[in-house]
């Protein structure tokens, strides 16, 4: 039984896409002056596809044995080789990184802002509405 319909589930989702996304980009910012240094990106889609295989049921040889799950698969960063933007072959464009960054703190700030809603829905309900 899913406590809370698989909602609480999908925003914790959401929120480590962009938490691995905001390290991408805070890591693409600090290297801005690294020589040679690629650029990096998350990619939704393998962070998405990684999502719907990433379990693999375990083989249960008695009905009291714990129901666990194996996570595998890979975290969806890959980096930009075929780009360059300055001389000393570092690929970082600052001010898309930041547009990135802004963009990503507000994602992260509106899934935060839909679990508080639920857990505060769900508080009202254990209080009995009071």
């Amino acid at each position: 039984m899913d406590l809370f319909g698989g909602t609480i589930r999908s925003l914790e989702n959401g929120l480590s896409y962009a938490t691995l996304k905001n390290k991408t980009i805070s890591q693409n910012i600090a290297n801005v002056d690294t020589p040679n240094y690629k650029t990096k990106e998350v990619s939704f889609k393998d962070v998405f596809n990684d999502a719907k295989k990433a379990t693999i049921p375990a083989y249960r040889t008695d009905d009291r044995h714990y129901d666990f799950k194996i996570e595998i698969g890979g975290n969806g960063v890959y980096s930009n080789e075929n780009f360059r933007t300055r001389p000393n072959g570092n690929a970082v464009n600052m001010d898309a990184e930041q547009a990135k960054l802004a963009e990503n703190t507000i994602y992260y700030n509106a899934l935060v802002d839909r679990i508080n809603s639920k857990f505060s829905t769900l508080n009202t309900v254990v209080k009995g509405g009071r």
